[in-house]
């Protein structure tokens, strides 16, 4: 039958755990354990140190009542003592009991310590000397993980009787710190266990995007900018008091899920082939064919000038005319300007126009594939390249979703998965509007939007201006394809200006009017 005294023994143990597992900081968490280790057994002073990497004991927080001493922890004293090795040139450190108690992975208890062969007494003499206490009894604990690893060490002293004199720590007391020091080990090693976790993710992460940037020279650094410009943004509406945004706050735990889908955006491009991630221009492929069409120039040039039924005259105005038309699809293999149906005509004229024998063979001096290559719109990608750069897309979602996401991390696949959807309902994978979006999706958008048209590293275009950059994406806001409210942050708070200063070149970054870039979206 439980007595009063063991249910509330109990009861302070549940309360002293509960207390532990919240605590969030680990200065703080080692500080409560050892208080709470010092009420149950009633000792006047004590330390609790932790493991480093290195094999030695850190001070990381010191209490002693009698001294007023409080060093560590929440204080803002930092204790002024150096690590302790568990082992001196390659042997036990027999100098320290901490040092022993953690060597041996077990208890000490010492009822007097200027009895006790386990202490220097020199040391502990001096020290008591200096402060004019008398350390009399012991109790060191280390602090044992699952697979029995030492993570840290508690040290109480002094013993407390109820009449106010110094006591050994008894067999029940002993008991107690022992308990509590399992359980603070537990709470330590999980706690631990998880932040071990969450580093390795991240890292996974960040290696991942740097192994998508890595793939391809033309998008180095696309999957490291636009985490910063989102987390920039993201930061900035969070800050927000007033207006449609007012109510949008992020909590740390917040600011790590959306950190982490910034990284994994465009983790699909990992199934993306080079030669369409490495499409510099129109008729890039293994190699660049603009070289082969210019060799069937110099053909064409040859017969033209071989040609006696040509008289002199014509045939100089055919060979500047032959100079103008190499030099035209030249300029249109690079893609970095739309292509009108006039100038697609013209590269349908050139097809028909010269006509060249190589081995035997009558042909065009360009291919079908090629005509169709160079009259592509925008951008070099054809539209089957199109499609294959834009499933990039499902791959990442496909990728997330596949993932089992804690709970905290659960909307990753929703916020990286959305940055191609625009506002209207006309962007991919899924034609999402605005409201079927959360506001971190929306900001992943402007993030990657602004961070294509600054670019310095596309070949097929200039990086464009922070005014040139924001003029267009203010066309896109008015026409909903990318959220307004957070256009308008990114504009009015400088977001796009301190991602500037980190990234950008100084040449781009220029001046900008901001009503003027918002008009469009907001009007006078």
């Amino acid at each position: 039958m439980e007595t009063p005294q063991h249910l509330e023994q109990l009861e302070h143990f549940v309360e002293i755990g509960l207390a532990l597992a919240r605590q969030k900081d680990q200065a703080a968490l080692l500080e409560q354990i050892l208080q709470s280790a010092q009420q149950i057994s009633a000792a006047d002073g004590g330390t609790i140190y932790k493991m480093t990497d290195q094999g030695c004991l850190q001070f990381a927080t010191l209490i002693n009542k009698s001294l007023g001493l409080h060093q560590g922890g929440t204080s803002s004293v930092q204790p002024a003592f150096p690590d302790i090795p568990l082992l001196l040139d390659g042997q036990p450190n027999h100098g320290a009991v901490v040092a022993i108690a953690a060597f041996r992975k077990e208890p000490l208890v010492i009822d007097d310590v200027y009895q006790s062969p386990l202490v220097n007494q020199q040391r502990a003499r001096d020290f008591d000397e200096k402060t004019s206490y008398r350390t009399q009894s012991m109790l060191t604990v280390p602090l044992l993980d699952h697979q029995q690893e030492v993570t840290g060490v508690l040290q109480l002293v002094n013993c407390m009787g109820s009449d106010g004199q110094v006591q050994p720590f008894s067999a029940q007391i002993q008991r107690r710190v022992i308990a509590l020091s399992s359980l603070a080990a537990m709470v330590m090693t999980n706690r631990q266990l998880v932040h071990d976790l969450e580093e390795l993710f991240g890292a996974l992460t960040r290696l991942l995007a740097t192994a998508i940037d890595e793939k391809s020279p033309y998008t180095g650094g696309h999957c490291k900018r636009v985490p910063a410009i989102t987390m920039l943004l993201a930061k900035a509406c969070s800050d927000v008091t007033d207006g449609p945004l007012a109510d949008f706050v992020m909590s740390d735990a917040d600011v790590h899920e959306l950190s982490v889908a910034a990284w994994l955006h465009d983790c699909g491009k990992i199934a993306t082939p080079e030669y369409v991630m490495d499409k510099a221009t129109k008729l890039h492929g293994l190699h660049d064919s603009i070289a082969l069409i210019e060799a069937r120039f110099e053909i064409a040039k040859r017969d033209i000038m071989y040609d006696t039924t040509i008289d002199s005259h014509s045939r100089d105005e055919l060979l500047e005319q032959l100079r103008l038309d190499l030099k035209f699809l030249q300029h249109a293999n690079i893609g970095g300007e739309y292509m009108s149906w006039e100038l697609q005509k013209r590269v349908r004229d050139i097809a028909s126009t010269y006509q060249i024998e190589v081995a035997g063979v009558r042909q065009s001096v360009l291919s079908p594939q090629e005509v169709s290559n160079l009259c592509i719109e925008r951008g070099t990608l054809n539209q089957e390249e199109r499609r294959i750069i834009n499933r990039h897309i499902d791959v990442t979602i496909d990728m997330l979703e596949s993932l089992p996401f804690p709970k905290h991390l659960r909307n990753v696949p929703e916020y990286a998965g959305g940055h191609h959807e625009k506002m209207d309902g006309t962007g991919y994978p899924r034609g999402l509007k605005r409201e079927q979006m959360s506001v971190q999706a929306r900001i992943m958008a402007i993030a990657d939007i602004f961070e294509a048209l600054t670019a310095a590293d596309r070949p097929y275009k200039k990086a464009k201006t922070l005014s040139e950059s924001l003029r267009i994406m203010s066309v896109m806001a008015r026409d909903h394809h990318i959220d307004k409210d957070l256009f308008q942050v990114f504009v009015e708070q400088n977001v796009y200006r301190q991602f500037a200063y980190q990234f950008l070149m100084a040449e781009q970054i220029d001046d900008v009017d901001h009503a003027d870039v918002l008009k469009p979206c907001f009007g006078p």
